[in-house]
């Protein structure tokens, strides 16, 4: 597990926010917007590098700016990772059953698709175990194209962890236009820090 630090309740600014929503029946929200991959899709073509390792390395180098993104609940308490991995669904050809894979994040976009792509061709199971809390989940959906999605729910009021979603892109005005989802928990993130991230993110990918 990744080191993190316990928030101090006493002088947490958001203390009041993550205890009432932490009480909620349903302490998660989900957020689907549209991102426009036009450049990004082109450079990962040109790299040969896959499109969605790609995007899953762009989405957790910028949702890690975010502090808090990297914000879990840890035997009960609050806590801050200084940093959050990767783990993603990824689909067998031959059973079309996917598997649950779980790789580092990596200093570059290219060593990050060459280890993921790796870790995923070789894993056997199809779960290896309970995830860990210092991960970002990623499932991406690119047979439809959709504007809106929902997950199941384990009932754990304390699962913090952030959960990624894409659709099938498409084009319109000569952009080429990806629907994305964020599923959050209310008590460490809000609209405002979706935004942020919406704004990393789009900056990434246009860069």
């Amino acid at each position: 597990m990744n080191h993190y630090e316990i928030i101090d309740m006493g002088s947490w600014k958001r203390a009041v926010h993550c205890a009432v929503f932490r009480d909620s029946v349903e302490p998660a929200f989900c957020v689907t917007f549209e991102l426009d991959i036009t450049r990004f899709l082109k450079r990962v073509k040109e790299l040969h590098y896959s499109f969605t390792m790609s995007m899953i390395y762009a989405v957790t180098e910028c949702a890690n700016e975010i502090e808090e993104f990297r914000c879990r609940f840890v035997d009960g308490q609050a806590v801050l990772f200084d940093r959050i991995d990767t783990a993603f669904t990824y689909l067998d050809p031959e059973t079309e059953l996917f598997k649950v894979v779980n790789v580092p994040m990596a200093d570059t976009m290219e060593e990050y698709v060459t280890e993921a792509l790796k870790a995923a061709r070789e894993q056997k199971e199809y779960f290896t175990g309970p995830l860990g809390t210092d991960v970002f989940q990623f499932s991406p959906m690119p047979w439809v194209t959709y504007t809106h999605i929902s997950h199941t729910n384990s009932g754990k009021k304390d699962n913090a962890t952030p959960l990624f979603d894409w659709g099938r892109y498409y084009e319109r005005d000569g952009k080429v236009l990806l629907p994305f989802s964020v599923q959050a928990h209310h008590s460490f993130v809000d609209g405002l820090h979706i935004g942020k991230l919406a704004k990393a993110l789009q900056e990434y990918l246009d860069a």
